[in-house]
């Protein structure tokens, strides 16, 4: 039997923190991500400003994209 992980025990800070920690953002991140992102009902500036900071990082190399 698999174990569940509730998603909404994340923030967007905590995931987003962890892809800068390890530079790379793997499918299991994005899917976390996305799924902290569509159980708010809206975003603050500082995970506005997180989340451009991370699109940034992508674009300049700096985080990697991996399967």
């Amino acid at each position: 039997m698999q174990s569940q992980i509730d998603l909404t025990q994340f923030t967007i800070e905590q995931v987003i923190h962890q892809i800068f920690t390890f530079r790379r953002i793997s499918r299991m991140d994005q899917h976390l991500l996305m799924s902290v992102l569509l159980s708010k009902d809206s975003i603050s500036d500082l995970e506005k400003t997180l989340i451009d900071k991370m699109f940034v990082a992508v674009k300049l190399g700096r985080l990697r994209i991996v399967d």
